[in-house]
């Protein structure tokens, strides 16, 4: 499917670039509901993306290296 196309590319991305593209589908869904297939779902991914790209880093950090 698209959608699940779509969370694989993104899962690739960083925390900068995902931040951004998150932000970009929700404002886009705002203004233009669903004009976006499947736009509040791919949303849900991304943040869930984001938060997982958060938890990996402060968990890095709190490791000596």
């Amino acid at each position: 499917m698209l959608r699940n196309f779509f969370l694989q590319c993104a899962a690739r991305l960083r925390y900068p670039k995902l931040l951004a593209l998150s932000l970009a589908l929700f404002i886009a869904d705002l203004i233009i509901p669903d004009f976006i297939p499947f736009a509040d779902e791919i949303l849900l991914g991304l943040i869930s993306l984001l938060l997982a790209g958060l938890k990996k880093r402060k968990a890095g950090k709190g490791q000596p290296g």
